[in-house]
């Protein structure tokens, strides 16, 4: 198979010359070419810490010290000799979504293109989708055990080629199930007419090493997204991570808006992306998982409550609440979520709407006395909201 990416690029994008900054020639010396305010910021009580962020400055367009140390992390993990990725493979972003969207700018013709998703999977998709004037086209995971169908992939793909794009997630959102990647090399080896998008949010819940990032250069159609948010706990600076092939690298850095990430998000994802930080976070991803087990046996011995139907990959599970039948029940779990929130001030999300689904709830796994109370509430609620009307 050959797979070229300029087939797929829309012609403005592929031409655009990127904006050229101020602080693409310079970065030190008596600074007086980008129009800021050289006085500081009008601020009083700054921090001495805060002062040195020069948020006066416009901050770095490249970021290569903080990109370098995020490849650290993902080539120590890869076990493959050869597939070591560098700066020029990434393109940082303002959280997950901003990749997301730039994606479908790239490559995507307003009314014209079309993507591919497999629900059930995460909504900003279908969102950024409808912002970008981009028709979906839907193959559905295997219920069974949310896993992609390659097959019925590739022949909705190969009949119609105005779809460029897949968006896959791994573990997925709301299925907590990590994606077996050889289903997805199936796609990437048959696959010329476009592009697969693995969005790996919560890979650092999954065993260490399970991040697929050190493929792209390996597979040029493939695209892995990740983010700060989730695993290092920093969803409030907002940093998303696009790992690519360098060539296409290029043209997402070149789209991009030149100063979209801020002196205060690279300051705290440069100390995150440390090797003693990277611990912190893998000793905590620890804990969660160990605290996802209490969670899971304590809530499926109660009645009315089924099994965990995802996968136990991320910091959430799925899990079903049945009715006095014992069958799934939407109708359950929309009671116990409303009460839980409204009366109990435990919030849980809901999902019994999406594919395969019925009667779900999502469930992120907290502290070990979120955890305490979260099980408590729900022992005490549900058998309200599953008794027989009188």
């Amino acid at each position: 198979m050959v797979f070229d990416y300029t087939k797929l690029v829309r012609p403005n994008i592929l031409n655009l010359e990127p904006y050229r900054c101020a602080r693409d020639d310079f970065k030190e010396g008596i600074l007086l070419d980008a129009n800021e305010n050289t006085h500081g910021p009008s601020i009083a009580d700054l921090s001495t810490s805060e002062d040195d962020l020069q948020l006066n400055r416009y901050p770095d367009p490249h970021q290569l010290e903080l990109k370098q140390q995020i490849c650290n992390i993902r080539n120590q993990e890869t076990t493959i000799q050869g597939d070591k990725i560098d700066v020029e493979n990434l393109c940082l972003g303002v959280g997950s979504d901003e990749s997301i969207d730039a994606l479908m700018r790239c490559f995507l013709t307003p009314a014209k293109d079309k993507l591919l998703i497999c629900p059930p999977t995460y909504g900003m998709y279908g969102i950024c989708a409808t912002i970008n004037d981009i028709e979906i086209v839907k193959c559905p995971l295997n219920l069974e055990n949310f896993q992609i169908q390659p097959e019925d992939i590739l022949k909705v793909v190969q009949n119609d080629p105005t779809i460029k794009l897949l968006y896959l997630t791994s573990p997925g959102n709301p299925t907590g199930q990590l994606i077996d990647f050889t289903l997805v090399e199936t796609i990437l080896n048959e696959w010329e007419g476009g592009i697969v998008i693995l969005d790996e949010a919560y890979i650092d819940f999954s065993p260490v090493g399970s991040s697929r990032s050190t493929f792209v250069n390996k597979y040029p159609n493939l695209i892995v997204l990740q983010t700060l948010s989730k695993a290092f706990g920093l969803a409030g600076i907002r940093l998303g991570i696009t790992f690519a092939s360098k060539p296409i690298a290029a043209l997402l850095n070149a789209l991009k808006y030149p100063y979209n990430i801020s002196n205060l998000t690279s300051n705290i994802a440069l100390r995150a992306t440390l090797p003693e930080n990277v611990q912190e976070m893998r000793n905590k991803c620890e804990t969660i998982c160990k605290e996802r087990t209490i969670v899971i046996d304590s809530l499926t011995k109660l009645p009315n409550v089924g099994r965990v139907i995802g996968g136990l990959d991320a910091n959430f599970i799925l899990l079903q609440f049945l009715d006095n039948n014992g069958k799934p029940s939407n109708e359950v779990a929309k009671k116990l979520y409303t009460t839980l929130a409204t009366e109990n001030k435990v919030v849980i999300r809901y999902r019994g709407s999406e594919l395969g689904c019925e009667g779900c709830l999502r469930i992120s796994v907290g502290t070990k006395e979120e955890n305490k109370i979260l099980i408590e509430k729900i022992s005490e609620v549900l058998p309200q909201v599953t008794k027989p009307s009188a």
